[in-house]
């Protein structure tokens, strides 16, 4: 897992390059962005057990055949996976938007996961709706004006919602 900062200098690195003027700026940006970032990871990490189980919650209002009997979330066993798995994800959503790499996303939590819910037989469709439904509730955590840095944040607000959009297209 390499930060914004790393990659870009190991990328540079690997060219024998300089950093360009645009990699600076875009880095430069992005420091002056940090504290917007950190109330964002702040916010999304504070309330996770709420994103999580107001988006459990969702879902299994809108397809109730996952908790009934033979569901893919039946029993209380089935379901602390469930809700168990939608915490790891939208933790790892957390690392991501902290560190500004959506490597950290993919190499510790994305690769093999889909092939894993195949396996068990877990409904891809059903787990994508569900990171649909976190992004959509830290999303309006995160949005929420009061008590965070002020400025624009609506570049944060679509980078935050493409490692959930990464995270639903790699469980489908």
């Amino acid at each position: 897992m390499f930060d914004a900062f790393t990659k870009v200098v190991a990328q540079a690195d690997a060219r024998g390059e300089y950093l360009s003027g645009s990699q600076i700026d875009a880095l430069s940006a992005m420091v002056s962005d940090s504290n917007k970032r950190m109330d964002s990871v702040n916010r999304m990490t504070s309330s996770s057990s709420a994103i999580v189980a107001n988006a459990a919650r969702s879902l299994f209002a809108e397809q109730p055949g996952l908790i009934s009997p033979g569901g893919n979330a039946y029993t209380s066993r089935r379901m602390a996976a469930c809700l168990r798995d939608m915490e790891i994800i939208l933790r790892y959503v957390t690392y991501a938007t902290f560190s500004g790499d959506a490597s950290v996303l993919d190499d510790r939590c994305l690769n093999g996961l889909r092939e894993t819910y195949l396996a068990l037989g877990v409904p891809g469709a059903s787990v994508s709706e569900g990171v649909r439904k976190m992004k959509d509730a830290a999303l309006s955590i995160v949005g929420d004006s009061n008590g965070i840095t002020s400025g624009d944040c609506s570049a944060l607000m679509s980078e935050i919602g493409g490692y959930f959009d990464k995270a639903a297209s790699a469980v489908a």
